[in-house]
């Protein structure tokens, strides 16, 4: 006869032993894990204070706008003190009673919804919500104050709102273990497996980024481009300093007489536009009967120091359209710019024109800003404390880190781009997600000292081209210059080209056919949005580009889907009769290597 309740005390023995066991075993790894940390920590170079946060000024300029507020008006500030006081007074009562009665049941949450606080514990127990309630509670005081402050110039105003709502979604509870229940609920089902991996993965990004934090967003080991990525058939023909240009292989029997040539922006890399053949521009704009060229730019080093604006323009945009000419055997070439090679293409447009050169037919601009009056959201990065730091890192290195790029436009959506990836990846230990399109926004480049500098100085903060003013080649160049038919694509929710700044651009260009569509979503979903997928769709407007973008936006007309197949009407008739294709390699230039080259892949020291 067996005594089961022996043998169930037994079986329960072994279960704890074994949990024990893993649960010590456990922190010797996180114990080992943390010594590696500190190595990897201690591989941090140094870098300048202005690329680590706004100047000083921001802080006291909030500060001089409060005390003077609390000098001309305490009452709105008291009434604001008090309000808050009386809200946690009255949740933290509410909080002691559901304690006092003995019912773990949270008090009553009125607070807005939020997908940070999506675990039910957030409104069920009392301690997490406790902790949510008092969080929103304060924050939400924090930015009132903020944004009804005076005594701020719009720009100063902008900057301290966005900073200080940085600070706020820093301390959000969601960003600890011990006040976030996703976390700590992981923890012990896995007896801290998930912490250990959680480790693992923090290490590894900052051994990444050589002793710099950086979240991972994608897993790195699931994409090799040229493989299952950047694959649409092709060939280089054509290698310099600066680029690689690639000419695809015709998918079509003919293709209209004038080739296409496509920049790329050189922040980031070009197979934004190849990722998967489903969500392809490159294999679509090839499958619609185009020779199509890509520039691949080079991903610089320190020996890149001098390389400037002009270096772009000449060796790059002039380079290319001649080389693409020689091939094709045309004495005119359409072009494609997008973000700030589009910005470039302006320039290099009004310069030809300025030489009398025609060798480019019309130009299509993909969330292009060309007037940087109002900078949008990406102003809050261009005073003289984050620029200066940049100048000051450029002249150091040669050249600007991608790091640093990478970290700034993850901070203008950081809950979704900082934050929420960190905690998935370290405080739950999952691995980054097998996501195209965020590996590829973690495959960044670096930028030349001197470029940088230059776009910087002169197109951003000095705005020289809308006001006509800017100096290179020893020609001024301006937009309304740029003559030649306009396709302008901005993008409603952009948070980096501003759609209004972008309109006003176009607007002022002086080329009397101009067409200009606002794609629903932001710089790369807009964008990067095939006809097959029906998600996003578009604006347009048959009338002029009034100078309101909002007025002309009223009037506009809403089209369903994508707006890659109105450009491809747009460009057809711009793109001359029917040809047999072309073959790379059976041009002036031989065929140097496949697609997609050796310089998107290249990975300069850092």
């Amino acid at each position: 006869m067996t005594d089961d309740s022996s043998a169930d005390t037994e079986t329960g023995d072994t279960q704890d032993h074994a949990a024990l066991s893993r649960l010590n075993e456990n922190i010797h790894k996180m114990e080992e894990l943390s010594k590696r940390l500190a190595v990897a920590l201690s591989a941090r170079q140094s870098s300048d204070q202005g690329l680590q946060g706004p100047g000083n000024d921001v802080y006291v300029k909030a500060a001089a706008a409060y005390m003077a507020e609390m000098m001309t008006n305490p009452g709105k500030l008291i009434e604001r003190q008090v309000n808050f006081w009386g809200q946690s007074l009255k949740h933290a009562v509410e909080a002691q009673t559901a304690l006092a009665e003995g019912k773990p049941k949270a008090p009553h949450d009125e607070q807005p919804a939020d997908r940070r606080f999506s675990n039910p514990l957030w409104s069920s127990h009392p301690y997490f919500n406790f902790v949510k309630q008092q969080y929103q509670i304060s924050s939400q005081t924090i930015s009132d104050i903020v944004r009804d402050l005076e005594g701020l110039d719009p720009a100063d105003k902008t900057r301290v709102e966005f900073f200080s709502q940085q600070i706020i979604d820093l301390f959000s509870p969601t960003n600890f273990l011990a006040t976030n229940p996703d976390a700590l609920e992981r923890a012990v089902e896995t007896e801290g497996d998930s912490l250990v991996k959680g480790l693992e993965n923090l290490v590894a990004d900052i051994e990444a980024n050589n002793g710099d934090w950086l979240v991972s967003l994608a897993d790195r080991k699931a994409f090799e481009v040229g493989k299952n990525i950047g694959a649409t058939e092709g060939s280089v023909v054509f290698r310099n300093k600066m680029f690689e240009l690639i000419q695809y292989a015709p998918t079509t029997d003919e293709v209209h007489r004038t080739p296409l040539i496509l920049f790329p922006p050189w922040i980031n890399k070009f197979y934004v536009l190849d990722l998967k053949e489903r969500n392809s521009l490159i294999k679509w704009i090839v499958d619609q009967g185009y020779t199509l060229f890509v520039v691949s730019w080079v991903n610089p080093d320190e020996t890149y120091a001098d390389v400037s604006m002009e270096d772009y323009i000449e060796h790059g945009y002039l380079a290319a359209v001649d080389v693409v000419k020689e091939i094709t055997g045309e004495k005119e070439v359409n072009a494609v710019g997008y973000c700030i090679a589009g910005t470039t293409l302006s320039l290099t447009l009004s310069l030809m024109k300025k030489r009398g050169d025609t060798s480019i037919k019309s130009a299509t601009l993909f969330t292009t800003m060309t007037d940087f009056s109002d900078p949008g959201e990406m102003g809050v990065f261009l005073n003289d404390d984050f620029l200066g730091g940049i100048e000051r890192e450029a002249a150091k290195r040669g050249y600007l880190s991608k790091f640093f790029m990478s970290r700034t436009f993850s901070y203008l959506r950081s809950n979704d781009l900082v934050y929420g990836p960190a905690i998935k990846s370290y405080m739950l230990g999952e691995a980054p997600p097998a996501f195209d399109l965020l590996y590829w926004n973690g495959d960044g480049t670096n930028l030349p000292g001197k470029m940088v500098v230059q776009y910087l100085r002169d197109l951003c903060t000095g705005n020289r081209l809308a006001e006509g003013t800017i100096e290179y080649f020893g020609e001024t160049l301006s937009l309304k210059d740029v003559t030649v038919p306009v396709c302008a694509i901005a993008c409603e929710t952009d948070h980096i080209a501003a759609w209004k700044s972008s309109y006003a651009g176009v607007r002022q260009m002086g080329s009397r056919n101009k067409t200009f569509i606002l794609s629903q979503s932001g710089h790369i979903a807009g964008i990067v949005n095939p006809p097959s997928k029906n998600k996003y769709g578009h604006y347009t407007n048959d009338g002029p580009m009034i100078d309101d973008p909002d007025a002309w936006l009223e009037d506009a007309t809403f089209n369903e889907g994508s707006w890659w197949p109105r450009w491809d009407g747009w460009l057809k008739k711009r793109s001359g009769k029917k040809v047999p294709a072309r073959v790379p390699g059976e041009g002036a230039h031989k065929v140097l290597g496949p697609a997609p080259g050796t310089y998107v892949v290249a990975k300069p020291a850092e």
